[in-house]
């Protein structure tokens, strides 16, 4: 049964990344992977505001599996944005690398640490 829920998570996750990557890109002719960043700190949001609802007694396991572990599991990708910056790295753009680590793991954790708070503040 929990191994279903996972599978249903990823199966919207994985498309929603896809989807949205190119939406973004598509928006933004930049070198900068902005589509990669924004679904990244999105899921990291994502996470966090589940975490807060479980800790707060309001999510059960099987939500925790379905939209954590499937759904988030699926959408971020922290290959993706090693590869992104690895490749910034590679054509010159050191800058938009260095600034692509930093901003995705401050953005990301910053995500994460809202979305606990902002659950918490709701739900406690």
């Amino acid at each position: 049964m929990n191994w279903l829920l996972v599978i249903a998570g990823a199966m919207v996750g994985a498309p929603l990344r896809y989807v949205t990557d190119r939406m973004v890109q598509l928006r933004h002719d930049a070198v900068f992977p902005w589509g990669t960043f924004a679904i990244n700190v999105t899921g990291c949001l994502v996470l966090g505001l589940l975490t807060g609802a479980a800790s707060a007694g309001v999510a059960s396991p099987h939500l925790e599996l379905l939209l954590g572990t499937g759904l988030c599991g699926a959408l971020t990708t922290y290959s993706t944005f090693s590869y992104e910056t690895l490749r910034l790295t590679e054509t010159g753009a050191g800058f938009y690398a260095a600034a692509n680590a930093i901003a995705s793991v401050a953005a990301g954790l910053g995500a994460a640490f809202a979305g606990v708070w902002f659950a918490q503040a709701l739900w406690a």
